[in-house]
């Protein structure tokens, strides 16, 4: 029904860019609103950034000024700009989208990031 894939994750060094995308797939024609969480092991899952339907963006009080958040206009497809980047932003991340109606939300299986020298 609904599949979520991310790509773009790698190795980047401290001060560098890196750009995630998600693509969706399946009964995804009405997505309410769609958004970026990472984790570490051990750790909980936390939110990075979201677009709610209205278009608001969210971001998490780390990443303000240099992550941004956007979806490309066909509204299958979201992406994650990364800049600056630091060791803290090291984790895996995965798409969630949220459909409106059913208000099910998925998850796509993640994309590893990793910021060293």
């Amino acid at each position: 029904q609904v599949q979520l894939v991310e790509s773009g994750g790698g190795l980047v060094q401290p001060g560098g860019s890196l750009r995630l995308s998600c693509a969706a797939s399946g009964s995804v024609a009405d997505i309410n609103d769609r958004g970026w969480y990472r984790q570490v092991p051990g750790k909980e899952r936390e939110l990075v950034a979201r677009i709610a339907s209205s278009g608001r963006l969210r971001y998490a009080d780390s990443v303000k000024g240099r992550f941004t958040i956007s979806k490309g206009n066909a509204g299958n497809t979201l992406y994650l700009q990364m800049h600056n980047m630091k060791p803290e932003d090291t984790g895996v991340y995965y798409c969630n989208i949220i459909l409106g109606g059913s208000w099910r939300s998925y998850w796509g299986q993640g994309t590893q990031v990793i910021v060293s020298s």
